[in-house]
């Protein structure tokens, strides 16, 4: 399977996380864990991140794929 993580990162510090395989944002820092309730709080919010999976890494991968099969 395909696993989309989208990271939220500021002075190399990783606040906040979305992971696909999860379905939810996990907060590591103080503002992190406040984003990640707030975030996960809104279906809409979520639904934007899902769709990501789906519109742009299962799209590529197939891409992907095909090229390297193709090369072997």
């Amino acid at each position: 399977g395909i696993e989309f993580i989208d990271s939220y990162v500021f002075n190399m510090v990783e606040h906040i996380r979305f992971n696909s395989t999860v379905g939810r944002y996990v907060g590591y820092t103080e503002h992190g864990v406040k984003n990640a309730e707030a975030w996960n709080s809104d279906a809409g919010f979520l639904g934007q991140e899902q769709a990501q999976l789906e519109s742009y890494c299962k799209h590529n991968a197939d891409i992907y794929y095909s090229a390297i099969r193709d090369k072997t």
